[in-house]
């Protein structure tokens, strides 16, 4: 651990000395796959469309420890009365976004650049009871859906509560992590909160009641009893290889992690997604610019270029399997029908606007995994 973290703060270091108006540094939390996403494809198509401009990207680890890296840099920054910041572009996670926003460590951007109009997700507005409206660009979504076996599901239910019932008839055919085996679990626990326990747009917008959690009292009892006629599965990869070996016909799943076993020949042709009724949650990854960044015009640019329909298309989806950042309508005729028709025929554009929905605020998402605890899990 204590190499990995000096790791990260070598990577800053790198691009912490002064440089040219004419070199973009891009910071990315996340897995490395983004940060190569940035180096290897983003920076080379920007340099070749900007002669004279060098973009540099780093990363500082994955999770919100990413994210937290990037803001203490800045922050550290902003205390020290620096002129201008080191980072051009950040990449960062919804937790991290609402604190940079509301401390004035980001600048409004969104209606300056031609992508800004394309964004129609809550998302873009809302982020985890935060408002960044202006300050951020989803750079992608990734979502949670009903991973299903066709072959042996033909009444596929359309909701939380059409799901309850069908589980009674096919006992042991469902399955889920719970809320420790990883997130395609939790997911599904806070979409059977947000859909049985009350008010589900004051979980995602707040603002936070202590007291609301007694509702969920009903739900929570609901889903121990759901829990008899399921399996609990040992992860998200788990649910996964559960239904490729038949083991359960249905499950919650990461949309971009079943595109990648499907592609590479770990689940069959036959494995479908469903997003059911009132919704599930997912998570975008943001782009922001910070308040003083020293290439703002460039990193509008760059974000721009980022967001566009085109790369959209051929970097989120195609390369990934990613949901796009902006409104996946907007990518009718960039994609080819084989990567439209694997993306959104079981899933449309339509179904992500309708029923993608945010995680729950923090402070009654920490409640949801602590009552599931006390309520559910003993």
């Amino acid at each position: 651990m204590r190499l990995y973290l000096l790791a990260g703060v070598g990577a800053l270091a790198l691009i912490s000395a002064p440089v040219s108006a004419q070199t973009l540094n891009v910071v990315t939390a996340g897995d490395q796959n983004m940060v190569d996403y940035v180096k290897d494809y983003l920076g080379p198509m920007f340099e070749k469309q900007h002669p004279g401009v060098k973009v540099v990207s780093v990363g500082t680890g994955p999770g919100d420890a990413g994210s937290q890296k990037i803001f203490e840099k800045l922050d550290a920054q902003k205390k020290a009365g620096v002129d201008k910041w080191d980072f051009d572009v950040v990449v960062i996670h919804q937790k991290m976004a609402g604190e940079m926003s509301k401390d004035g460590m980001l600048v409004r951007y969104r209606g300056d650049i031609p992508t800004g109009k394309l964004v129609t997700r809550d998302s873009a507005v809302n982020s985890l009871g935060a408002n960044v409206d202006g300050f951020v660009m989803p750079m992608f979504h990734s979502q949670t859906a009903l991973a299903y076996n066709s072959d042996l599901v033909k009444d596929v239910p359309n909701s939380y509560a059409e799901l309850v019932d069908w589980t009674k008839k096919h006992p042991k055919q469902f399955g889920y992590n719970g809320i420790k085996g990883g997130m395609s679990g939790v997911a599904f626990v806070t979409g059977w909160v947000s859909a049985f326990g009350g008010d589900a747009a004051k979980l995602e917008k707040g603002p936070y009641d202590p007291n609301e959690k007694t509702k969920w009292d009903s739900a929570l009892a609901n889903l121990k009893d759901f829990n008899k006629n399921v399996v609990i599965t040992p992860g998200n990869a788990g649910t996964l290889d559960m239904i490729n070996r038949g083991e359960i016909a249905m499950g919650p799943v990461w949309v971009d992690m079943f595109y990648t076993w499907q592609a590479d020949g770990k689940l069959p042709p036959s494995t479908k997604l469903k997003l059911i009724s009132p919704g599930m949650p997912g998570q975008p990854m943001y782009y922001a610019i910070p308040a003083k960044a020293a290439n703002a015009k460039l990193a509008e640019q760059f974000i721009a270029l980022a967001t566009s329909p085109q790369v959209q298309a051929d970097g989120i989806v195609k390369k990934f399997n990613w949901y796009p950042g902006i409104d996946a309508k907007n990518l009718e005729g960039k994609l080819d029908k084989a990567a439209w028709d694997k993306l959104f025929t079981d899933i449309k554009p339509a179904d992500l606007n309708d029923k993608g929905k945010p995680f729950p605020i923090a402070p009654y998402f920490n409640d949801i995994l602590e009552s599931y605890e006390k309520k559910v899990a003993n």
